[in-house]
């Protein structure tokens, strides 16, 4: 039985998010908690957050225990980026792309 939760949109770059959710794969769900709350990178609390709401989920939907739960699987996909422009020396602009990330947890009885 496999459990999900995901957040859209969120301001993060997916491949600094990618760094952290790789951390924790395989890991218990509990453990996992633990170490994203430790972790000092922007991204560990984000993730941390889909985590908790998936282990939710597995509670509310489906009556799995939360001590029985493992995080399957991480996916860090690339969102809409957001385009800006810097002006430059000489009238020029510089275009800035602001990145964002699709995350979602997948958890699954162990």
């Amino acid at each position: 039985m496999e459990t999900r939760a995901s957040l859209k949109g969120v301001r993060l770059s997916p491949r600094k998010a990618r760094l952290v959710a790789r951390n924790i794969v395989g890991m218990d769900a509990s453990k996992a908690l633990d170490i994203l709350q430790f972790t000092p990178q922007k991204a560990a609390g984000i993730i941390r957050q889909v985590l908790y709401s998936a282990v939710s989920n597995s509670a509310n939907n489906t009556s799995i225990d939360a001590d029985n739960l493992v995080v399957k699987e991480i996916i860090v996909n690339e969102g809409p980026s957001w385009k800006r422009f810097l002006p430059r020396a000489q009238g020029r602009a510089t275009q800035i792309i602001k990145r964002t990330s699709h995350i979602t947890v997948i958890l699954a009885e162990n």
